[in-house]
């Protein structure tokens, strides 16, 4: 689901995307969106070069159910799959101060992963395990599967969305006390290439006390399994 106008903060994307780069962890992008007013045209672009590839293929797109394909995926690449290249959609991240000092690990289980992969632009479907401890902020908690979601509507590879989420996270939150861990399915690897439908690929990015203390990672890693 695209964040709605009213809930995207592309001031706050725009210091994530500037972070991102610093790090080394940002999709490989030439430009940047920007404010939507290009989208026509890139609507426009898209929609032909599908057609091109449907032609070449030999299909007729003057049959009455193949026609509009070309209009339908340049509306579901921008609006639906690939939405989260576009900082301008960064959800806002309602952090408030700590005033009760929580310490503990606040964690957040199977928050859904719908992504596709940059390779074959086949989809990747999955849940994402995110975990913090607090400091000075928490977050709301819808939060957590906005930025899931936010980075996930782009092409990708499992260990760069992992990792892009845990220190978006960190950004957000101004501690490196963040785990992220990530369950989920190829459909490049079930349905194509070696075809195993069987099998699914687990990430995980440790940061902080995750990383550094093996009684705080074991309690997350057991935590995600409890009663699955």
């Amino acid at each position: 689901m695209k964040t709605e106008a009213s809930k995207s903060d592309s001031d706050s994307g725009e210091l994530v995307h500037q972070w991102l780069m610093d790090k080394g962890l940002e999709t490989p992008i030439k430009t940047l969106q920007g404010d939507g007013s290009d989208r026509e045209e890139q609507r426009v672009a898209i929609e032909a070069n599908v057609a091109n590839i449907m032609h070449v293929m030999g299909l007729d797109l003057e049959d009455d159910s193949l026609m509009d394909t070309p209009k339908r995926v340049s509306k579901m690449f921008l609006n639906e799959l690939f939405w989260g290249l576009d900082y301008s959609n960064f959800p806002k991240a309602t952090v408030v101060e700590n005033k009760m000092h929580y310490d503990e690990m606040v964690l957040e289980r199977r928050v859904t992963v719908h992504s596709t992969c940059e390779h074959h632009l086949l989809a990747i479907l999955g849940y994402a395990h995110v975990a913090y401890i607090p400091k000075n902020k928490v977050l709301g908690l819808s939060k957590l599967n906005r930025v899931v979601e936010f980075f996930s509507r782009r092409p990708q590879i499992q260990e760069r969305l992992t990792a892009q989420i845990c220190a978006t996270l960190q950004f957000l939150l101004e501690t490196e006390d963040v785990a992220v861990c990530i369950d989920a399915e190829h459909l490049c690897v079930k349905t194509r290439g070696v075809e195993d439908g069987c099998a699914d690929t687990v990430t995980s990015k440790l940061g902080g006390v995750f990383k550094s203390n093996a009684s705080t990672r074991s309690e997350f890693f057991h935590m995600i399994n409890v009663n699955r």
